[in-house]
């Protein structure tokens, strides 16, 4: 279900009009009870499927439904079920990795994705308003300012949603327009076990928010850029760096900055083959559109990498799924403790 906060603590960093609150969309997926009569979810409502092709110059597109289920109630767990927050990129969006996030939800979490408004591509508020991105073209001089200036906004985002989801998970929540929210979520979350993943900009505010926030157990950084002081600062809890070949050459010396300062268990892996868009679902949708588009398989490589778009999606759930299950369950699994001949893809920092 998508839910329509309201941070009436701070302005919009973004907004030309200085708008007085901050708000925000979140999506929740959730282990069901049961789903039959429950409509499956779209990828994206059409409303952020035209802003994107508009966006894009794309033609209208045939966008896929998923697994998941709109409304469906939520299985109860007594305690309720371990929590990780997603941060999408830059001009991204909060389905951009939903083939990962239905499968973490289907291994017993629930997961909360956070639209960062006017940083995202599109966002759409139920009174049918669709917010695009407002931070300005960067430029060779402005580039670190404001994805600085984007990162801490987005930190704010995600302190800001951790307490609404203290409130949500009472029963005491309201929306932006303070109406109660669902009482399905109620005792659904267990926040004593909370963790957070994010892809590009947001792996930089998913270290950021571990350094910031105690509340973070967790964190995986899937290719992102460590951009802010926060973010290289390093923290006494668990953070994965997951990207692509290119990362250990060298191109990311934020990575190489952050290893030596991160005080708790540190993990480094390379996904070869991929591309920095590997880790969410872009390749699984565009070797599918790529006819439509009249792309040809080396434009599609270059875009998507040359891994196979369903082994990387594959791939980067199982590696996911182990390092939450290890610190958020603590579960043990031999997975993380070097290579595998299951997954030959896989590379460990050391």
């Amino acid at each position: 279900m998508s839910l329509h906060l309201v941070d009436r603590s701070r302005p919009d960093p973004w907004a030309a009009s200085g708008q007085p609150v901050r708000e925000l969309m979140i999506q929740v997926w959730y282990p069901a009870a049961a789903v039959h009569g429950f409509p499956n979810a779209p990828w994206m409502t059409p409303a952020i499927a035209r802003a994107y092709e508009k966006a894009n110059r794309l033609p209208a597109l045939p966008w896929p439904t998923t697994h998941a289920h709109l409304g469906a109630p939520v299985r109860r767990r007594r305690g309720g079920w371990p929590v990780l927050l997603y941060s999408h990129g830059l001009r991204g969006w909060r389905t951009e990795a939903t083939a990962l996030v239905e499968d973490l939800a289907g291994h017993g979490y629930v997961v909360v994705s956070i639209d960062h408004t006017h940083d995202a591509l599109a966002v759409e508020f139920p009174d049918g308003r669709v917010e695009t991105a407002a931070i300005p073209e960067f430029t060779d001089a402005n580039e670190v300012e404001l994805t600085i200036k984007a990162v801490d906004a987005r930190v704010a985002d995600t302190r800001f949603v951790l307490g609404q989801l203290a409130t949500i998970d009472y029963g005491y929540a309201r929306d932006g327009d303070r109406r109660p929210l669902p009482c399905c979520l109620r005792g659904a979350f267990d926040l004593a076990h909370v963790g957070m993943f994010g892809h590009s900009d947001g792996g930089a505010t998913t270290a950021a928010a571990l350094h910031d926030d105690p509340r973070l157990v967790a964190g995986a950084n899937l290719d992102g850029t460590l951009w802010t002081p926060a973010s290289v600062a390093g923290s006494d809890r668990p953070l994965l760096l997951f990207g692509r070949n290119e990362q250990d050459r060298g191109r990311d010396a934020s990575w190489d900055t952050f290893w030596p300062r991160q005080r708790g268990p540190k993990l480094r892996l390379t996904l070869t083959g991929a591309a920095h868009d590997s880790f969410i679902d872009f390749p699984l949708l565009l070797h599918q559109a790529a006819p439509l588009l009249g792309l040809s398989p080396d434009e599609v490589d270059k875009a998507a990498g040359t891994i196979d778009e369903y082994r990387a999606a594959a791939v980067v759930r199982a590696y996911v799924n182990a390092y939450f299950d290890r610190y958020l369950r603590h579960c043990r699994t031999d997975l993380l403790d070097g290579p595998d001949g299951r997954y030959p893809e896989i590379e460990f920092a050391p």
